[in-house]
């Protein structure tokens, strides 16, 4: 693993969402640097959620999410890739993996025709995940992992500052997370993303995160791993691990 350039942070400040007069986050501040892998946990309700909502513009709420060229010394706008937790697919659907992909960075329906130009653009991007020749398969056929594969280099196209991921891992067998995490690392070392992951799995984040951060509708507790599972603020929570 590369050492952590340290020149550039996706600063996510003073998040606040609430709904009425419910307050769902408060004052939530993270900073992500880039190679850096940085997961979020929490019991159910503690706001994992609505903050991604909130970093991806869905939802009002207060703060803000710059991402910070250090050695330039500048904040620009934030480019942003995501991988939901779930997407609608039937089993079966002619809809291919080209087909998906293209409709996702090309303007011209994918229809019509296929694009030569965009096909090889795409295959090549994939060869990175190591799922080049998933490309003309269907998106009902691919495995948990395999569409894993797919939604991340849809997500990394366009080189995102920042990629968040949501229970990325749920429904795949133990081989595909091994695979998944080696593509995670790949992404921190060669490419110096930042990354934010929301995980039930505590397991999975104490072996593989840079940094946790244990959020209660606001930040309880950050740190590296060993730090937030031994703390008294975790315990209180999630018993012992």
């Amino acid at each position: 693993m590369e050492k952590i350039c340290g020149l550039h942070c996706t600063k996510i400040s003073n998040i606040g969402v609430t709904f009425g007069k419910d307050i769902i986050l408060k004052d939530v501040s993270i900073h992500v640097h880039c190679g850096e892998l940085t997961v979020i946990i929490g019991r159910n309700g503690a706001g994992k959620s609505t903050l991604l909502k909130a970093i991806l513009g869905e939802i009002p709420h207060t703060g803000d999410i710059t991402f910070v060229d250090k050695k330039d010394n500048l904040a620009k706008r934030i480019k942003i890739g995501y991988v939901p937790q779930h997407i609608n697919i039937e089993k079966h659907m002619p809809t291919t993996v080209y087909d998906l992909f293209a409709s996702c960075i090309s303007h011209v329906p994918v229809f019509l025709k296929k694009d030569k130009k965009i096909y090889e653009e795409i295959k090549e991007h994939l060869k990175t995940y190591g799922a080049e020749t998933l490309i003309d398969k269907s998106i009902g056929d691919l495995s948990g992992g395999e569409l894993q594969r797919v939604l991340i280099s849809i997500a990394t196209k366009g080189n995102p500052n920042l990629l968040i991921l949501d229970e990325p891992v749920s429904g795949i067998d133990k081989n595909g997370i091994k695979d998944f995490y080696e593509i995670i690392n790949k992404l921190k070392a060669e490419y110096d993303m930042s990354i934010i992951l929301v995980s039930h799995d505590l397991e999975l984040a104490k072996r593989y995160a840079d940094k946790v951060i244990l959020l209660d509708k606001e930040v309880i507790k950050e740190g590296t791993p060993e730090t937030v599972f031994s703390s008294l603020e975790f315990k209180n929570r999630f018993g012992e691990l």
